[in-house]
């Protein structure tokens, strides 16, 4: 049977706290497709802290980037890639030790053009909980809209069909995840492939946001979470991606 090379992208904007355990998850989950079709690329943003070192010890290959989009970010990341197939994860984040295998076997099938996964609070409360059910609303739209369970945190698909749809859009400042999986999912229904979700593996993400604002914080401020919902207005984008740290 054919053995599939991966490249998993991290984008990092300062982020020494993290980027550590979220690499040793890769570490761990690469045991079970083996560490050597596993490329692990961390593309460090603007970054003043550690970030960067961190990832080079754990062997990880790292590039530098200044642009202020999270897109031009991934793009540089999955353009870099050697990996066949390339897992994209936030740097505040973990992946289940299955991740990587499930990620070969759904690929491999043939039945899915790709996909994302469930996540976890690595916290939760009742804030939380209403926080994420809030902003699960405003994304149903575009679930219904592309006819998939689209999904942020991490993805997974093929680089050539990165290639195909050309990847991820530059003109968003947020959404951008969301709207790559929308087109990735309409060239899956070309094909009649599924845009798929993982069933045994998931991510666990941090709830750092919710720690520093607290936990109703997108609720008490919904008229900025619709704007970071129209993938396109900079400023709110700045104050809740890029301002805060």
């Amino acid at each position: 049977m054919r053995e599939y090379t991966f490249s998993v992208i991290i984008p990092a904007h300062n982020e020494e706290k993290y980027i550590g355990k979220c690499l040793e998850a890769i570490k761990e989950a690469a045991e079970s497709v083996s560490p050597r079709r596993v490329q692990v690329i961390v593309v460090a943003n603007r970054c003043t802290d550690s970030t960067a070192a961190i990832a080079e010890e754990y062997g990880a290959k790292v590039l530098i980037n200044e642009d202020k989009c999270i897109s031009s970010v991934r793009n540089c990341g999955v353009n870099a890639a050697d990996g066949e197939i390339i897992v994209t994860i936030d740097a505040d984040s973990r992946m289940t030790k299955g991740s990587l295998s499930e990620i070969e076997e759904m690929l491999r099938s043939g039945k899915f053009v790709g996909g994302g996964t469930r996540s976890k609070f690595d916290r939760m409360s009742i804030g939380i909980f209403f926080s994420a059910a809030y902003v699960a609303m405003n994304i149903i739209p575009v679930m219904k809209k592309n006819n998939a369970a689209l999904t942020g945190g991490m993805f997974w698909f093929y680089k050539k069909d990165f290639e195909t749809i050309g990847g991820f859009d530059e003109s968003l400042v947020s959404l951008e995840d969301l709207d790559f999986a929308a087109r990735l999912n309409k060239l899956g229904v070309g094909r009649r492939q599924k845009y798929g979700m993982l069933k045994k593996s998931y991510i666990i993400t941090s709830s750092r946001k919710f720690d520093e604002f607290g936990d109703w914080y997108l609720i008490k401020n919904r008229k900025m979470t619709k704007r970071i919902f129209t993938g396109r207005d900079r400023e709110a984008a700045d104050e809740f991606y890029y301002d805060i740290r």
